[in-house]
């Protein structure tokens, strides 16, 4: 904290008086986090630069969707600017597209190190301000903090809003034949950056994204194309490229001690993952559930009963904590509003879905012995076919067929 407090662009003053709260979407962290690495990997020039579009609700700013900016090398400024006709044609371009609700650009975010914001970020800081919105935040994200990140910790970037303040440097005027004088005016101001708190709020269809990504991102397996199998496990009668036989190597093995591996597919690993996260968050649940059970079995007889006083110094129950306390009453108030309103109805879509279950379990049921039904029928169609057939036979010797011939019927059976 310290390198961060000599940083000349950081305001003083506390995020607290200006009263601003920035909700943060996690669709933004996904689209600047693919820019980064997109622009990272194919070690593009320029630096990082992007859009923020939200809306502005009194003091309520929400980030909802992000996209990437085109920039230009200035010669005179030795930086990068904007490259406003492209920036105002794509900006243009965005709000037709998020109308419902009308989303507009609440700021912009960048590549910075942890001490703040650098000289390098004013020109395009100021040019939004001046001709886009001079409320418009700063999105810092920090990518040493994302290579060190750990389990629990806050995510690495921060939110900055902008303001000219006035500095503590006295005014002073100087003249080519006079010596310095101190005359009192108003300070200059300077733009200075005030870091902000933010919450992250997820919408329903975010969190359909979001579920997405993470079985992907946990499914990232390498899968071998069948057409790659198929040439690893052909024959070794190939040619090569002069048209001779390539020779290969002796076969130690039998055939019926080779490996087979299976590779499930996409879908499968999909629903392995999915299913396999249910059941640890069942799993996690079971274990919090047994967590109170203990804390509040283990509870001295005196918060059970009024009457009975007991010494907590020996050890054997555990002392009590009412924030915690109220927190499980709290948690046992809320089941009932779980419920529907409408617990009549709810009950009975209940029962029809139940029946419905039952139902086709039934119809499975009848389908089998409606099958069952059937191979009895052709079993005994063909057993009375072979009785008759032999019957025939024992009453006229030569088969019952002129010329002495015994041909087999199609419903004979092979004795």
């Amino acid at each position: 904290m310290g390198s961060k407090d000599k940083n000349t662009l950081l305001s003083s003053q506390k995020s607290s008086d200006s009263g601003l709260q920035v909700v943060l979407h996690p669709l933004v962290l996904l689209t600047i986090s693919d820019y980064i690495t997109r622009h990272t990997l194919r070690e593009q020039a320029g630096p990082v630069v992007g859009a923020l579009l939200g809306q502005q609700n009194g003091r309520e700013i929400t980030i909802e969707h992000a996209f990437e900016c085109a920039t230009l090398e200035d010669p005179k400024l030795n930086n990068f600017i904007l490259d406003e006709m492209w920036f105002a044609q794509r900006l243009e371009q965005m709000k037709t597209i998020h109308n419902s609700p009308q989303l507009d650009l609440v700021g912009w975010y960048t590549v910075l190190p942890q001490t703040g914001p650098t000289l390098g970020i004013l020109p395009i800081h100021e040019s939004i301000l001046l001709k886009q919105n001079e409320y418009a935040l700063l999105l810092a994200f920090h990518p040493e903090e994302a290579v060190q990140h750990s389990a629990g910790s806050k995510l690495p970037l921060t939110i900055y809003e902008s303001n000219y303040e006035a500095t503590d440097e006295p005014r002073v005027d100087q003249d080519d034949d006079e010596d310095k004088e101190m005359r009192d005016g108003d300070p200059p101001l300077r733009l200075k950056f005030r870091e902000l708190p933010y919450s992250v709020e997820t919408g329903e269809a975010e969190m359909i994204s979001m579920d997405f990504v993470a079985r992907g991102a946990g499914n990232a397996t390498m899968v071998e194309p069948k057409e790659q199998k198929k040439q690893i496990t052909k024959s070794a009668t190939e040619t090569d490229p002069k048209g001779k036989k390539v020779a290969s190597a002796p076969e130690t093995q039998d055939s019926s001690h080779v490996a087979v591996v299976n590779i499930l597919s996409r879908e499968d690993e999909e629903m392995i993952a999915a299913i396999t996260a249910k059941a640890n968050a069942v799993k996690m649940l079971q274990s919090r559930v047994n967590l109170l059970t203990t804390y509040l079995e283990r509870l001295p007889p005196s918060y059970l009963s009024p009457n009975n006083t007991t010494n907590l110094s020996d050890g054997q129950y555990t002392i009590p904590s009412h924030p915690i306390l109220r927190s499980i009453q709290a948690l046992v108030s809320r089941l009932p509003l779980l419920v529907p309103s409408d617990k009549e109805a709810y009950e009975l879509e209940m029962l029809r879905e139940t029946n419905d279950v039952h139902l086709m379990e039934l119809l499975n049921d009848v389908m089998q012995s409606l099958n069952e039904t059937r191979d009895i029928g052709k079993k005994y169609t063909i057993v009375e076919t072979a009785k008759s057939h032999s019957k025939k036979i024992t009453d006229n010797p030569r088969g019952g067929i002129p010329g002495g011939y015994d041909y087999a019927g199609p419903g004979d059976l092979a004795v």
